[in-house]
C-alpha cells in the first residue's frame, strides 16, 4: 500500500510534514487565470480574483465561484482556513516535539548503525494513539519510576508494550536518544527487545515487544498454583537472566550495566523464558571503562551497597542486584520487610548470615526445601553462588559471565549442558581488568 500526497501538494509523504503545498500561481500556466484577474495560492489550490477588490470582496467572489454564495460560502470558507490553522500548528507542535525530544539526533545515530534504521522504527503518535486506545488507563499494564506501560495493538496486529516516560529534561535527552540508539542493536534471546520509539509526543514514547507472563516477582511472591515455580524453572531462569546480564556486559556493541535489575524487572514470555526489561536507568559505557560515577538510582533491597556509598556504579553492582534474585529464587521471600527494616536488615543480609550459620535450609522456600532432599548438592551451589555475588566489597564478587558459566556447570544433566552450549554461543571480545576467579572458591575471601 502507498501513499500519495493530495492534490495540491507534493514531496514525501512518508515524512513529517513532507508534503508541502505547491504554488500553482507560480508554477503554474501564464494563462491560469483570465487576463483581469489576479492569481493567489491557497493552501491545496489556489483562486483568481479580481485585482482592486477588498480582501472580504475577493473572499465572497470567491465562495460565488467555488464553494457556493453569499454568507454562507464565507462561513465554509472561513471553518476551512480555522480547520486548515490548527491542523498546521498541530504538525508545528509534533515538530517541535520530535526536535526537542531528540529526532533528529535519533536519525542521525540509527544511520551510523548497519541497518539501525529498520530496528528502530520511528513511529508517529497517530499509530502509538490508536494503538493504546488513547493511553486508555484500562491499558495500563505497569507503572514505575520511569513511567507508565500500556499495551497496545498496532495495525497490522502485532502486540507492543508503549512505554510513557516520565518528562526527560533537556540536558539529558542527548543521553536518552544514545540509549534508544545502543538498545535497538541488543538481539538477545533474553533481552525485552525494543522496536522504536514515538518522539512527536510532550514526552518520549518506547514502543516493546509485548511479553505475556507477567513478573519472577508476581510468580515468586504470588504462588501461581496452576504453573508452580519449581526447583528447575528457578534454575533455568537464574540462567537465562545471567547470560542477558553478561551479553550486556560483554558482548553488546558497547557494554551496558543495566542498573535496576530486581526481579519485577524480569519478565516471562510465552513459554515462561526470562527477558530482562526496562533500561530506564541503564547506561552505555566506552569498551576501556571500568566505572561510572552517577547520582545513585535503583531499587532499595536491590542497590550494591558500595554504589550507595560511593556512587561509583561498575559491572559488579549489576552483579551485587542479581545475587539479591537468586536470594528471592531461593527463599521467596522479598528483598526488604518491615520485620527486617525495624532492625536495619534485609534479604541479602539476612541470607548471607544464615549460610555463614549454617542455617540456610531455614530459610528456603518450602518447594525448594523438597527438592533439596534430591538436589541438595545443586541447591547449596546456587546458594554459594549468590553468596558470591553479595560480597559487599565488589571486587571480590564473580563477573557476571563467571556467575552464568558456573550456574550452567551446576544445572548438569541435559538441559545444563544446552544452556551451556547456549552460553557459549557468544563471543565474549572483552574481559575485566581483574583476572577471573573461580566461583566457588571466591567465597573464601571476605571483607573484615
Amino acid at each position: 500500500m502507498r501513499c500519495i500526497c493530495l492534490k495540491g501538494y507534493e514531496g514525501n509523504p512518508y515524512f513529517l510534514r513532507g508534503c508541502q503545498d505547491i504554488d500553482e500561481c507560480k508554477i503554474g500556466k501564464p494563462d491560469i487565470c483570465k487576463s483581469n484577474m489576479v492569481c493567489r495560492n491557497s493552501i491545496g489550490g489556489h483562486h483568481c480574483i479580481p485585482p482592486k477588490k477588498s480582501n472580504l470582496h475577493m473572499v465572497i467572489l470567491d465562495c460565488s465561484a467555488g464553494i457556493g454564495t453569499g454568507l454562507g460560502g464565507l462561513f465554509l470558507l472561513i471553518g476551512a482556513g480555522w480547520l486548515g490553522m490548527k491542523i498546521r500548528k498541530r504538525m508545528k507542535k509534533k515538530e517541535r516535539n520530535f526536535k526537542r525530544n531528540g529526532g533528529l539526533l535519533l536519525q542521525e545515530k540509527l544511520k551510523t548503525f548497519d541497518g539501525g534504521a529498520d530496528r528502530c522504527k520511528i513511529y508517529n503518535s497517530k499509530e502509538i494513539d490508536k494503538a493504546t486506545d488513547h493511553f486508555n488507563v484500562n491499558r495500563i499494564i505497569g507503572q514505575g519510576g520511569q513511567g507508565t506501560v500500556y499495551k497496545g495493538m498496532l495495525a497490522d496486529g502485532r502486540i507492543i508494550a508503549v512505554k510513557k516516560s516520565k518528562v526527560v529534561a533537556k540536558v539529558k535527552i542527548e543521553e536518552f536518544i544514545h540509549e534508544i540508539a545502543i538498545l535497538s542493536q541488543i538481539n538477545h534471546r533474553n533481552v525485552v527487545k525494543l522496536l522504536g520509539c514515538c518522539l512527536e509526543t510532550y514526552v518520549p514514547l518506547l514502543v516493546y515487544e509485548f511479553i505475556p507472563n507477567g513478573t519472577l516477582f508476581q510468580y515468586i511472591h504470588d504462588q501461581h498454583e496452576e504453573i508452580p515455580l519449581t526447583w528447575e524453572s528457578r534454575l533455568r531462569i537464574a540462567i537465562e537472566v545471567a547470560e542477558a546480564l553478561s551479553y550486556l556486559h560483554f558482548a553488546a556493541s558497547s557494554p551496558i550495566y543495566h542498573r535496576d535489575i530486581k526481579s519485577t524487572n524480569i519478565l516471562l514470555d510465552d513459554k515462561y523464558k526470562a527477558k530482562i526489561a526496562d533500561f530506564g536507568t541503564s547506561i552505555s559505557i566506552a569498551i576501556d571503562q571500568t566505572h561510572i560515577t552517577t547520582k545513585v538510582q535503583g531499587t532499595f533491597g536491590y542497590l550494591d551497597p558500595e554504589y550507595f556509598h560511593s556512587s561509583i556504579f561498575t559491572a559488579k553492582s549489576d552483579v551485587y542486584s542479581f545475587g539479591v534474585v537468586l536470594a528471592e529464587l531461593l527463599t521467596g521471600e522479598r528483598p526488604i520487610n518491615s520485620t527486617w527494616a525495624e532492625e536495619g536488615k534485609n534479604l541479602a543480609i539476612i541470607f548471607v548470615t544464615s549460610m555463614e550459620e549454617n542455617h540456610l535450609f531455614d530459610i528456603l522456600d518450602a518447594r525448594v526445601r523438597e527438592m533439596a532432599m534430591a538436589k541438595e548438592e545443586e541447591v547449596l551451589a546456587v546458594a554459594n553462588v549468590a553468596k558470591n555475588c553479595l560480597n559487599p566489597i565488589g571486587k571480590y564478587r564473580p563477573t557476571i559471565k563467571e556467575v552464568a558459566k558456573e550456574l550452567a556447570r551446576i544445572r548438569g544433566s541435559t538441559k545444563g549442558s544446552n544452556a551451556q552450549q547456549n552460553y557459549e554461543e557468544v563471543e565474549y571480545e572483552r574481559t575485566e581488568s581483574t583476572e577471573p576467579r573461580d566461583v566457588a572458591s571466591s567465597s573464601t575471601r571476605r571483607s573484615e
